[in-house]
């Protein structure tokens, strides 16, 4: 049987969202949990997101043999809401979701649920740190002496969660390992970190280079009518392609030095995967 939710926030609960589901868009239900969802093995649940908060819900219906997928660009939704004119609601937004191909979706496993929650941990230390850092160098010598702390406690923080984090890839990805020694990174935590959150999102082995360089944004701009069109890539994973490339390369690489790299990187996994 197949389920199809929605998650969107709500006050009504502590996580901040609630799910409204169906199996045949025409009778809805609403639960605040994942695992209040009756969907048993062999089904198959459709979601538009799937929170970090509700983690622990999608491992406990992955663990009963439930498949879970979820949108891989949220943007489709209003997309086709709008060709089929439909109303801007949790329903109107599931009735659009029964109407996307299911090669739009993206099926999760335990492991990636795991790796993913302690990943967009990382983003966040990350991007906080980025902020404090924008506000210390537009301050003077003075005005810098209050920031310093907050910083290096974000930094530690980090440098924490990245310790989780690469442990927790060498336990659940059987090439890390053979990866760090071939790139000769495993000095470098936040390589190591780098790396993990590639292998998380990406599928090195199945996904053809050109893929790869559209999914990290590793082409040139496309130049119409004086605006840059950068096509569609993935942000965050082209930040930690270059955070690897600095480990890497041990210095600031250009988009080249990064291409170079991430062809490395599908080499040696598909040598990892390979038979014998």
């Amino acid at each position: 049987m197949k389920f199809y939710a929605d998650v969107h926030r709500s006050k009504r609960n502590d996580e901040g969202y609630r799910i409204t589901y169906t199996t045949d868009g025409k009778a809805f239900r609403h639960v605040d949990s994942l695992g209040e969802i009756p969907a048993g093995p062999g089904d198959r649940l459709f979601m538009d997101t799937l929170p970090p908060q509700h983690t622990d819900g999608a491992i406990e219906l992955v663990r009963k043999g439930v498949e879970v997928y979820y949108l891989r660009r949220l943007t489709l939704i209003g997309k086709v809401r709008r060709e089929l004119r439909l109303p801007k609601s949790s329903r109107g937004d599931i009735k659009a979701l029964m109407k996307i191909e299911e090669r739009w979706f993206r099926r999760v496993t335990e492991d990636f649920l795991v790796m993913r929650r302690m990943i967009l941990a990382y983003r966040s230390l990350l991007v906080t740190r980025q902020q404090l850092m924008n506000k210390y160098r537009a301050l003077s010598d003075a005005e810098r002496v209050v920031l310093k702390p907050a910083i290096s406690s974000i930094e530690k923080q980090m440098e924490e969660m990245a310790k989780k984090i690469t442990e927790e890839a060498g336990k659940r990805y059987p090439a890390y390992n053979m990866l760090l020694e071939g790139l000769g990174i495993d000095g470098s935590l936040a390589g190591r970190e780098a790396l993990t959150e590639l292998l998380t999102y990406v599928d090195f082995a199945n996904s053809s280079l050109r893929g790869l360089k559209k999914l990290l944004g590793l082409y040139k701009p496309i130049r119409l009518a004086k605006k840059v069109n950068w096509k569609l890539y993935n942000r965050k994973l082209h930040q930690a392609t270059t955070r690897l490339a600095l480990a890497y390369y041990k210095n600031r690489p250009n988009g080249r030095q990064c291409w170079e790299l991430v062809k490395k990187i599908k080499q040696l996994v598909v040598t990892a995967q390979a038979p014998g």
